[in-house]
């Protein structure tokens, strides 16, 4: 079901329409505060599935096994989790910020966003008033993207292929995404954009969902498997990089899906300008560089298999750190909110 098929009735008594600006949404807060949807990324592109869900802590195992992820989605998850515990009182929502906390490493917004809640919760810990903060927060991601978009597409050529790792779009964020943004931005100035999106192995996140996004908006993409960057650069077939982030160091080191850092390696290999879009909730100024930035390791199971079924044989492991870590010298610019950033300043 989609947030359009499942809420006609309520549109029409006055509710109000999704804050991602988009007929599906990553992660919303629904009518009366009492249940979070969230859009089952695992199911995409085979089925656009939502699940209702009313207790915080179904919302801390979506976000650990990946129903909801994204940076910027994760924070606004945790957001609306901590709306869910509102209710049982400040303690219980204190121990669930904590457990919240600890759902995923890397991701600096998941602390981001729980802060901003706790915060409110000092002055007034009522349900009405944290649901209130935790849409704001979802709204200013919103707004946050599409100033991120209007700034890095600017540094796109009138006529651009633009490569483009994992999926930092609108299911990665609040809504209309961040390298997604920069894309439909460029778009929007009447820029000839093509896309192309690495699969991104382990989990395809390109290949399920940048993919998926891009072909419902009528954005050209071509999908390629991560080894095969190098050849298209080669040849001259690339003319941006463009990513997302997970936490950026305060010199600059970014943290990213694996395979970032090889990208970069090779766009700066083949003179590529590599690009960064976040927003400035994932800039970690307590960070002081990528060295720091602690990174996830996955279970095995998602290398060793591939969509359930098994690839490799019985008795081989595998390792799975789900992110890695571009050094800032091989970041060509970082689009936030804020503005372009060659240094990450405080």
């Amino acid at each position: 079901m989609t947030w359009t098929r499942t809420l006609p009735a309520g549109r029409a008594h006055g509710h109000p329409e999704p804050i991602s600006g988009a007929p599906y949404s990553a992660v919303e807060l629904m009518p009366g505060d009492r249940t979070v949807l969230l859009l089952d990324q695992r199911k995409l592109p085979s089925q656009e599935r939502y699940e209702l869900l009313t207790e915080w802590t179904q919302v801390e195992e979506a976000i650990k096994t990946m129903m909801v992820r994204g940076a910027p989605a994760i924070g606004i998850a945790a957001a609306y989790a901590l709306v869910l515990a509102a209710p049982r009182g400040v303690d219980a929502l204190r121990a669930a910020a904590e457990s919240l906390g600890k759902a995923r490493p890397t991701a600096v917004n998941l602390a981001h966003g729980i802060a901003t809640i706790m915060r409110a919760a000092e002055v007034d810990p009522s349900p009405s008033n944290l649901a209130s903060i935790a849409r704001a927060y979802h709204a200013e991601d919103v707004a946050a993207c599409k100033r991120i978009g209007a700034l890095g597409q600017e540094a796109l050529p009138a006529k651009c292929t633009v490569l483009t790792h994992c999926n930092a779009g609108a299911l990665a964020t609040g809504g209309y995404g961040t390298a997604l943004g920069v894309v439909r931005a460029a778009i929007a100035a009447k820029k000839e954009i093509r896309v192309v999106a690495c699969e991104t192995r382990p989990l395809l996140q390109g290949a399920r969902l940048t993919a998926w996004e891009l072909v419902r908006d009528q954005i050209p993409v071509t999908l390629v498997t991560d080894s095969m960057v190098a050849s298209l650069m080669a040849r001259g077939e690339i003319g941006a990089v463009v990513v997302g982030a997970d936490r950026i160091a305060k010199n600059g080191d970014v943290a990213n899906k694996i395979g970032t850092y090889g990208l970069a390696c090779l766009a700066q290999a083949h003179d590529v300008p590599f690009y960064v879009a976040a927003p400035w909730s994932t800039v970690d100024l307590a960070c002081e560089s990528g060295s720091a930035i602690p990174i996830e390791e996955r279970a095995q199971d998602e290398v060793l298999a591939l969509a359930g079924t098994r690839i490799a044989p019985a008795g081989a492991t595998a390792r799975n750190p789900a992110f890695d870590v571009t050094p800032a010298r091989l970041v060509r610019a970082i689009y936030t909110e804020r503005g372009e950033f060659t240094t990450i300043r405080s």
